[in-house]
């Protein structure tokens, strides 16, 4: 099914594969000798990032995209930081979406005064407003502006339009801000990764099928970690447009940094019908073409395929599932515990097993990956003259656009699900992130979304409440509620079907979205809600610095979802310290409190106090400090908190999950490495030092650890740095960063990248 070669391969005319130990085939190929590092260049990425690059050298990147999209959980932050730091319009096409807070279901006014507020600034910096309930973010880039060749750049994780021949990237907002700022995206020129797809998906396959059998393949191992996916191979041609959407979407999942496929007629068609013909190229990888990793999938041997909870990788086939529900639900429910963390909470997945089948309370189909035209029509046909159980089993159906929305209705399919039974929905991605159709307490729910993370359907398990999602595709839910909620896979009943040619009408977007690029009016006001706060004052960094150990997290990946958790929190992320009240808080719950305790002691320092006469554990510490360094100016040191985990980051772009630490005190943390790249960025971005360790960590929660002259280790190799932890008894250990570029370095030192900028302005 799928194949991971172990070593660069060359790919000769886009069909023969040669592996690096047999390059010597190369020549006999095509008459010259391999040269990895020449035919490196003929990848479709490279050539992508070549043209958006301003920096001298590929080596180091410095790239300036054509596009930016946010939605109403990070634009607010955005717009006030870039505002904070000197922005005056948007220089570049940037659209606000409004699909995470859409239903106004939570705080009161702030959702909605969030989306009247990103209507005031894109008014007043040229912006692209898209409204509530019209289109999902990275559906209404797919129609409106994704291209063959182009870069775009997003504040969500799963900004991905490669099956368009976009390299997008999902990072935190401080990335964006720099866009804004006419700033650069530094990234050292990544590992590019050929996906090699061979035959064609079977009928019954859906686009959820291959990616999570891709993700089963690669997330574990880091395959494809920080890196790019290229799509090649006969196997493009096999799928249409719509269909390698939702592959691509899913790429984030593995952990790369981006993903582009070849294009072809099809990818041609795709954006002729949305009225862009123009923005078709074709792209294919050069006729030598040299790829730092092979990715080989079979798409003919692929199966229906389900990832039980709690991770899009914890992959199964459906029929492997069924043939032994008990041993492998037995599994899936030991993860739990670790989720549970001793509360007091039931969970069970073994008692969803009647009669030898698997009964499933509750299925969504939505979002960029679910609510496409073609996975929906697919649905509807499988469901046609069919009723959903009318026992404990629901289904929800939501078009990812208005466009789609209308299509579907036109095409009959609206009127065939409704009548199925099932509930359709406007363009929302609460199902994504915990914040629409939250199954009840130890339900199962099997959803065609990106992600089932802990909580990431709204389960709170420090409130006795904890639920499930496995996802799947839309096809296998469709067969599964067919079969009144009990688990099938999509090829019980699949058939000849052929997914009618999709009709786009934009009338909806020509009604409704706010087209105000280049056509800023900068004497227009901003319209703030009471709950949209600016940033607290954050300290520049200081030679020397105390941390004090606020969470130690032993987990293998910690998400960004329990480093901030999503749904109901989504409110506030317009507040900074109000969002911060949840850091942590579905899994140490301690944490804040802590956290916070900590920045009491520093405030004090930098007004002049002695914070020392405010807690006797530092004053004991600052003792040992003077025992180390004799020459330490105690008034000089700066005090955070910090959070040791071991690999934290997995999953959202969010910024929030490192400006929560942050705004709270927090000055740096720890970790055995970093899930993804992007908030590591986020980390920096927000002034915190992103220190690494080896092998287990020597301190407990509460012990405090000194690091002197971190500014001058910070401008050497960064691989040695001494720290001490105070107790009884000084433990050095040694704590090294990955390498930084001058202007992450400089962000850091400056506190935070709002002050950066302050400072260079």
């Amino acid at each position: 099914m799928i194949n991971l070669y172990d070593d660069g391969v060359y790919l000769i005319d886009g069909k023969t594969i040669v592996e690096k130990k047999d390059a010597a085939q190369v020549k006999q190929l095509t008459g010259a000798d391999a040269d990895a590092e020449q035919a490196r260049k003929g990848t479709i990425a490279y050539n992508i990032l070549k043209a958006h690059n301003t920096a001298k050298s590929m080596d180091a990147l410095k790239l300036r995209f054509d596009a930016m999209a946010s939605h109403d959980i990070t634009f607010v932050g955005i717009i006030q930081t870039a505002k904070a730091s000197g922005m005056e319009k948007f220089p570049l096409p940037y659209v606000l979406t409004n699909c995470h807070n859409s239903l106004c279901a939570v705080g009161g006014t702030i959702n909605e005064d969030d989306h009247v507020f990103g209507l005031s600034a894109a008014r007043k910096y040229g912006g692209i407003f898209v409204p509530p309930h019209m289109a999902v973010i990275h559906q209404y880039m797919r129609e409106a502006f994704a291209g063959c060749g182009k870069m775009i750049l997003g504040s969500d994780s799963h900004t991905r339009y490669g099956a368009l021949g976009t390299m997008a990237i999902g990072e935190g907002g401080g990335e964006l801000v720099k866009q804004l700022l006419k700033d650069t995206y530094d990234v050292a020129c990544p590992d590019i990764i050929a996906v090699y797809l061979a035959g064609s998906p079977a009928p019954g396959i859906g686009p959820q099928d291959i990616a999570l059998a891709i993700i089963g393949a690669v997330f574990e191992n880091g395959y494809v970690k920080n890196k790019v996916m290229e799509f090649v191979g006969p196997g493009v041609s096999s799928m249409t447009t719509d269909y390698r959407n939702g592959v691509d979407v899913m790429t984030t999942e593995t952990t790369c940094l981006s993903s582009v496929w070849r294009t072809d007629d099809d990818t041609k068609a795709f954006l002729q019908a949305h009225g862009r013909g123009d923005d078709y190229k074709q792209l294919d990888p050069a006729p030598v073409t040299y790829y730092d990793g092979m990715i080989y999938v079979d798409l003919s041997k692929i199966k229906p395929m389900i990832a039980l909870p709690f991770h899009p990788s914890n992959i199964y086939i459906i029929d492997e599932v069924n043939a032994d529900p008990i041993d492998i639900l037995k599994v899936a429910e030991d993860n739990a515990k670790k989720v549970i963390s001793g509360k007091d909470v039931h969970f069970s997945l073994t008692d969803k097993v009647i009669d030898g089948k698997v009964h499933v309370q509750q299925g969504i189909i939505a979002g960029c990956a679910g609510g496409t035209y073609s996975n929906i029509m697919e649905a509807a046909h499988i469901l046609n003259n069919s009723l959903v159980d009318n026992d404990d089993f629901t289904l929800a159906v939501y078009p990812s656009s208005q466009p789609v929305f209308l299509d579907l209705v036109k095409k009959g399919a609206i009127a065939d699900l409704m009548s199925a039974g099932a509930t359709i929905k406007t363009a929302f991605c609460g199902p994504c992130f915990g914040a629409g159709d939250t199954p009840a307490n130890n339900a199962l729910s099997i959803r065609h979304t990106t992600r089932n993370f802990p909580n990431r359907e709204g389960s709170k398990p420090g409130n006795g409440q904890l639920s499930a999602v496995a996802l799947m595709d839309a096809r296998s839910i469709a067969a599964t509620a067919r079969a009144g909620g009990v688990l099938t896979p999509a090829t019980a009943f699949a058939d000849d079907y052929v997914v009618p040619e999709y009709h786009y009408d934009d009338k909806p977007y020509r009604a409704r979205v706010y087209q105000g690029y280049q056509k800023a009016e900068s004497e227009s006001d901003l319209v703030y809600g009471p709950n949209i706060k600016d940033w607290p004052e954050m300290s520049p960094l200081s030679d020397n610095i105390l941390l004090k150990v606020c969470s130690r997290i032993m987990d293998p990946v910690t998400t960004t979802d329990e480093l901030i958790p999503s749904g109901e929190t989504s409110s506030y992320r317009s507040n900074p310290l109000g969002l911060a009240e949840f850091t942590l808080s579905r899994r140490d719950p301690e944490y804040v409190s802590r956290s916070k305790a900590v920045d009491v002691l520093e405030k004090a320092r930098v007004a002049g106090n002695d914070p020392a006469s405010q807690d006797d554990s530092l004053k004991k510490a600052f003792g040992i400090v003077k025992s180390i360094d004799p020459d330490a100016d105690i008034k000089a040191v700066e005090i955070g908190s910090m959070i040791y985990c071991k690999k934290p980051g997995d999953g959202s772009a969010r910024e929030q999950a490192a400006s929560c630490q942050r705004v709270i005190g927090g000055l740096a943390n720890i970790a055995e490495e970093y899930a993804t790249k992007r908030y590591r960025s986020n980390v920096i971005n927000w002034g915190m030092l992103p220190f690494q360790m080896k092998g287990e960590p020597d301190f407990e929660i509460g012990d405090y650890i000194y690091i002197p002259n971190v500014k001058k280790a910070m401008e050497g190799d960064m691989q040695n740095i001494k720290a001490y932890v105070l107790g009884d008894k000084i433990k050095e250990i040694s704590l090294y960063i990955a390498p930084m570029t001058d202007d992450e370095k400089a962000i850091v030192k400056a506190g935070c990248l709002i002050n950066y900028n302050r400072n260079r302005v």
